[in-house]
């Protein structure tokens, strides 16, 4: 008679998905304690789950779930961060069939480059998350680089486009195909054994060095991003079209506006508000449904997962969805009808959210205004389309954001003096310049309705203990609010000590700062010890906001996130179809880590296409003198800030004049050993443009004049001088008067030398 303890199929397939590695029957059988005969029904119960597709078998007839990566991998290198971390995405991987792409952290100390592959062992910790162990690289002929076709008296050279490249590429003729010499493009890493210059062969052209968008082609082909949709996404927002009222709340007679930048192309949130009878007012957010036209596991929603956001460069977007949604029927033209997701507010007196209530609505804006616009007519300057809608929109507006304005100063939500750079593009796509964005009351007028409308979505599927994606942001840890403490003290500022700090007593710190014209520099430094805002179905908060609960509900046509809260409040509230589905709600927490991801991955290129832009403006100006300030200090030298326009780029060690200089962490500092010399964050320094990339995005700086790099009237600590430095004086000599203690010597007017065998 079979053992009563023999396992259930199901408790067999939890053991083996629960496994970090694939699991062998020896294993199983030891597991289970399976004993005589049960052996023969475990080999029979493993080949019945693993024909129904419920096992894979794989090498040394181990078994994993489907979906799980085996024991041994292929896989790309994708990231390697500051700290030296490496990270990896499997090779063959098919997102529409196994879902998000697993994660692997890889430990090797073997020297890794974006872009290689190499073969692993896993152990697996989540479904999406596994930690390698490097078995080999793969030849390096398998990986590839992106860069420009040169042409030099030896022939043809590939000069990458990352600035961390260290050395070109020569390629033969044969492997040239049909690039020229300008053109962009990818090529993969021949093997050679020669000890000259690696080789390369062209296998993508990507467009032309000359074209005026190449600068955001290099930034959108770095991040893996593609402008282009496959056929099936086009054709299924064919034949779409805005519903008829049906169910939903009738808004078209409600003066909604979208306001937004005079360059952007989409609208996708209009707002209202009123007077209340109660006290307070009543807003209107109103956002477009794009859950209505995005269904779960259509074509559509599957490449807007992939994408997880929209990629916003300064000639071009890269959307989350096609045209047809994201600039038609998804944008709340006015006086067009479109199919709309509505929050009802009411807040008190004191900006307090009293009440909500979502509703699947039509509306109809009453008209497209921009931010310049609100805000002229808000000073007295209206014109012929604001002038008519002062008193029954405008006015009501900016009475209520007077309200949220106090309620945000009132919960200490975090106030950073952070000037955002806008490059100026002209009809050609030519650089022609760096401004401050302007930073007006109409913006944040929209920032607060949105933040209200976002913490009334986290509210409400709260209430109904629905799925929710909320946007996470921790506090900051305790080291790094130790270090950014050590460096404003040295400004006169106080910092509270031993305690987990709040938004409201940073603000603090920056009020005491504005004081000051080191304003920016400590907002800066405050800035770096915040954590990364990050989307997450477990709820710790938003520190940065100082909100106990919220998440992304008004920007569903560039944010993945935010169409998953839309689809979770139609199940939540019977709101009709395009509700979230059954895998959406198992995978949540995948789901966030992807879309977490893909959001990083945009961010950084967005940023390395103004740094682009910005050294191929500045590559016009070589040998010009500029002002501007150290942004960040390190062991190989000074990054600077110019006052002009915000270009960055590095003064080198080797460049500074002549001497030994210690990194001094806790001041931020660089100080020469010899002559004394503070070069400091924060401090105003001249420079010279040396050299300018619009290639790679880099700029190199080099001193204007021989002066320190202080900050007047500001005490500093005298560093000793026990290493962690960076150059030491090549012209130095051996002082003959005092005996040499060098290795192995005995002392002595000369330096010891080893005799020879």
């Amino acid at each position: 008679m079979p053992d009563s303890n023999f396992p259930h199929k199901n408790e067999v397939i939890q053991l083996i998905s629960a496994s970090p590695v694939p699991m062998s029957k020896r294993d199983i059988v030891k597991a289970f304690s399976i004993t005589g005969d049960d052996r023969k029904r475990l080999k029979a119960l493993l080949r019945e789950l693993e024909q129904a597709g419920q096992l894979v078998r794989g090498e040394k007839q181990s078994y994993s779930v489907p979906g799980a990566l085996p024991a041994v991998s292929m896989v790309r290198i994708t990231k390697i961060d500051s700290d030296g971390d490496i990270f990896a995405e499997p090779l063959d991987w098919d997102i529409e069939t196994q879902g998000p792409i697993p994660r692997v952290e890889l430990l090797s100390n073997a020297p890794m480059k974006e872009g290689d592959r190499a073969l692993v062992s896993l152990k697996k910790f989540t479904d999406t998350l596994y930690e390698g162990k490097l078995i080999r690289r793969i030849d390096r002929q398998q990986a590839t680089v992106m860069g420009q076709v040169i042409k030099t008296a030896k022939g043809f050279v590939l000069k990458p486009t990352h600035k961390k490249a260290k050395y070109d590429f020569d390629i033969g003729q044969a492997d040239l195909g049909d690039a020229k010499v300008g053109d962009l493009v990818v090529a993969e890493i021949l093997k050679t054994r020669s000890s000259t210059r690696s080789k390369a062969k062209v296998t993508k052209i990507i467009g032309s060095r000359d074209d005026v968008h190449a600068i955001s082609l290099i930034a959108l082909h770095e991040a893996g991003l593609h402008e282009e949709f496959l056929e099936k996404v086009i054709e299924e927002t064919k034949g779409l079209k805005v519903p008829e009222l049906g169910k939903r709340e009738d808004l078209r007679k409600i003066p909604l506006v979208t306001i937004d930048g005079a360059d952007a192309r989409d609208f996708d949130d209009a707002v209202y508000a009123e007077a209340s009878a109660e006290g307070g007012f009543h807003l209107i957010v109103a956002i477009a449904d794009v859950s209505y036209y995005v269904r779960p596991k259509s074509a559509l929603d599957k490449e807007a997962y992939i994408r997880g956001n929209s990629t916003y460069f300064p000639d071009r977007v890269v959307p989350m969805l096609p045209e047809a949604l994201s600039n038609d029927l998804c944008s709340l033209r006015p006086k067009e009808d479109r199919a709309c997701m509505a929050f009802h507010l009411w807040i008190d007196e004191h900006g307090e959210l009293k009440r909500h209530k979502i509703v699947r609505g039509l509306m109809r804006s009453a008209a497209r205004l921009t931010y310049e616009q609100v805000q002229a007519a808000k000073d007295g300057m209206a014109d012929d389309v604001t002038g008519t809608l002062m008193e029954p929109v405008i006015n009501p507006l900016y009475e209520a954001y007077a309200i949220l304005d106090k309620a945000r100063l009132k919960r200490g939500a975090l106030d950073l003096d952070l000037p955002e750079r806008q490059i100026m593009i002209d009809d050609k796509g030519k650089m022609t310049g760096v401004i401050k964005r302007a930073r007006l009351d109409a913006h944040k007028l929209i920032e607060e309705f949105m933040i209200l409308a976002n913490v009334a979505a986290a509210q409400a599927l709260e209430m109904k203990k629905a799925p929710c994606v909320y946007r996470v942001h921790d506090k900051p840890s305790p080291e790094k609010v130790d270090n950014a403490r050590q460096f404003v003290e040295a400004f006169g500022i106080s910092m509270p000590k031993g305690q987990v700090m709040r938004p409201a007593q940073m603000n603090d710190i920056l009020k005491q700062a504005g004081k000051t014209q080191f304003s920016h520099l400590i907002s800066q430094v405050v800035l770096r010890t915040q954590s990364q805002a990050i989307y997450h179905p477990e709820n710790i908060g938003h520190f940065g906001l100082a909100l106990r609960r919220y998440a992304h509900f008004t920007s569903p046509i560039r944010r993945y996130a935010d169409l998953l809260v839309h689809r979770s409040l139609v199940s939540a509230y019977g709101l009709g179809e395009g509700g979230l589905s059954e895998e959406e709600e198992v995978t949540l927490e995948e789901r966030s880590e992807r879309i977490s991801q893909t959001e990083r991955t945009s961010s950084e290129a967005e940023r390395n296409a103004v740094d682009r832009f910005t050294a191929a403006w500045m590559s016009e100006r070589i040998g010009a003198e500029f002002s501007g300030v150290i942004s960040s200090v390190t062991r190989f030298g000074l990054f600077v800030s110019l006052d002009e326009n915000g270009a960055d780029g590095l003064i080198p060690m080797r460049s500074l004049p002549d001497d030994y200089y210690v990194h001094d962490e806790e001041q931020h500092a660089l100080v020469g050993r010899k002559n004394k010399k503070i070069y400091r964050l924060g401090a105003p320094i001249q420079i010279k443009l040396k050299e300018a990339d619009g290639l790679t995005g880099s700029s190199l700086f080099e001193l204007a004049n021989n002066d320190s790099a202080d900050i007047a009237g500001i005490k500093f600590k005298k560093p000793k001088f026990n290493g962690g430095g960076g150059r030491r004086d090549n012209k130095k000599k051996f002082d003959k008067k005092k005996p040499y203690k060098g290795r192995g010597g005995k002392g002595g007017k000369k330096p010891f030398k080893p005799k020879k065998k």
